[in-house]
């Protein structure tokens, strides 16, 4: 599998060959800088933990260039952040278990730009190389700008593919904004209950985050746990931790479909919900 970019390059923990690591990949998800995969995707990191049959691969779309930084890394260059970024990633990768870690390392210029066309072509190379039954992506309503652009660029390369190479969900996740807001019909509901030492440990495996002034290590779990508790207002939490997803399968099974308009019917559909019980109750 080639790559756009010259230091893009895949990251395999157990050394298994290139090709046989990311064929067996069964769940994969694509992120826009390291660590938003630990945040955003735990539902398929666990379902690849300590298992022989499904096999989880991550990959990071930016080189994390422009990442922002304090403490011990307060006068590192942007160049010391993107190895530091990268060993904390595959770190990460080591103690969940992945299949593999592809980077891309393009930046969030790039990314951002809808006229450059390499970041889909990557990407695509990459679904078909993995051909993974369920891909994890950032949710289209998300308040990072980078985010955004990697799931449309996602879309992109998806619908690109051909049929029988698509993969069965695909889901948007969260990171900068959640999805509880989504109706109760509209909202993918994932239990991330199990082997919550590893989800906090995998988060709080990039430092330069966390020791650099975002404690993303706190708050990721105390969203999932949130999560859990305020899911149903007249029933027992059935789960520990919860994280919430869009779910985007009918973006990809239908091209055609407008992302801006699928996206505003689940907002309305939100909307009228709100409004049907301040009129009922009015």
């Amino acid at each position: 599998m080639r790559l756009t970019k010259p230091s893009s390059g895949l990251f395999i923990p157990d050394g298994c060959p290139a090709e046989a690591a990311l064929s067996r990949t069964t769940h994969l998800a694509i992120g826009a800088h390291a660590d938003d995969i630990e945040i955003m995707a735990m539902h398929g990191i666990l379902a690849g933990f300590a298992s022989s049959e499904r096999w989880f691969t991550a990959a990071l779309v930016t080189d994390g260039s422009g990442s922002p930084r304090d403490g011990a890394y307060r006068t590192y260059t942007n160049e010391q952040m993107q190895a530091v970024r990268r060993r904390e990633q595959d770190k990460a990768a080591v103690v969940g278990e992945y299949a593999a870690v592809a980077y891309l390392d393009f930046t969030s210029a790039e990314v951002k730009d809808p006229t450059c066309g390499a970041t889909a072509a990557d990407l695509r190379k990459l679904l078909l190389a993995t051909r993974p039954q369920v891909v994890y992506v950032h949710n289209p309503a998300d308040k990072h700008a980078t985010h955004v652009a990697v799931c449309l660029r996602t879309l992109a390369a998806l619908r690109s593919l051909p049929a029988d190479a698509r993969p069965e969900r695909v889901l948007g996740c969260e990171v900068w904004r959640d999805l509880d807001w989504l109706s109760a019909a509209d909202k993918v509901i994932l239990d991330v209950s199990e082997h919550d030492n590893i989800a906090a440990a995998l988060v709080a495996l990039f430092d330069s985050q966390v020791a650099g002034g975002k404690r993303y290590d706190h708050a990721t779990m105390g969203r999932r746990r949130a999560h859990a508790t305020y899911l149903e207002s007249h029933g027992v939490d059935q789960a520990e931790f919860v994280s919430y997803a869009m779910d985007l399968t009918p973006l990809v099974a239908d091209p055609t479909l407008d992302v801006q308009q699928f996206v505003g019917a689940l907002m309305g559909r939100f909307a009228a919900e709100v409004a049907g019980n301040l009129s009922s109750l009015g």
